[in-house]
């Protein structure tokens, strides 16, 4: 019986291509990228080349790429880096209700270290509800966190819309001797988990205006964690 796999949603096969590039990197050339030898700096070469391409697909800076093990590992660095660094700032954080487990589970994680978290209603759609953000956006909330697609229903939420609201709500308009001035508060950050976006959707960070953003390679024909 002939099987027909249909769930990319879950995780892709790895493409030969990908495979093919990969593999003296698996055999022969295995160095430790932290090592000083030949072995290693030709490892950590190629991790560079990696993070430049990824930057270029993002449009940032290559820098500002960092490289984990999962998608649910980048999701839990976003989320509890961001809630660890500016607890001084606020305890609170926003999600939606059809996160992804990875979400979910963190912003519970935090509920218990003392956070609040509000969890986002969406319609028969799917969609976040827009004014239901902006009631609840305070200055004590330090990250909002909402999906990019869902991996269960597809939905895609308006992140550049929901980023344009987080801008408003972060700017701060002073007037000194007749100058009027606008600046914006660190927080809340704004982070998407885009892993069911790679491939179908724009990644540019700038046009979608989050501060964080999640991928996958394993979504993508790369292979698995």
């Amino acid at each position: 019986m002939k099987q027909i796999y249909l769930d990319y949603a879950a995780t892709t096969y790895i493409d030969p291509r990908v495979l093919q590039k990969m593999r003296p990197y698996l055999t022969t050339a295995y160095g430790n990228a932290s090592s000083l030898y030949s072995l290693g700096r030709e490892a950590k070469t190629v991790i560079d080349m990696a993070r430049e391409d990824i930057a270029e697909i993002l449009g940032v800076l290559p820098s500002e790429i960092i490289l984990t093990g999962s998608g649910t590992e980048s999701a839990n660095l976003a989320i509890f880096g961001i809630a660890k660094a500016y607890q001084d700032k606020g305890n609170h954080v926003i999600v939606s209700k059809i996160e992804h487990k990875a979400v979910l589970e963190s912003a519970k994680r935090l509920e218990k270290e003392g956070f609040r978290v509000t969890y986002l209603d969406v319609d028969s759609r799917g969609v976040v509800n827009l004014n239901e953000l902006k009631k609840v956006l305070n200055k004590k909330t330090i990250l909002v966190s909402i999906m990019y697609a869902n991996n269960e229903i597809g939905t895609i939420q308006p992140i550049a819309e929901i980023a344009k609201i987080i801008k408003e709500f972060k700017k701060k308009k002073l007037e000194i001797r007749n100058w009027k001035l606008e600046i914006y508060e660190k927080t809340p950050f704004f982070h998407t988990d885009a892993c069911q976006a790679a491939g179908a959707l724009s990644l540019k960070v700038k046009d979608l205006g989050v501060d964080l953003l999640t991928l996958n390679g394993s979504k993508i024909s790369d292979p698995k964690e």
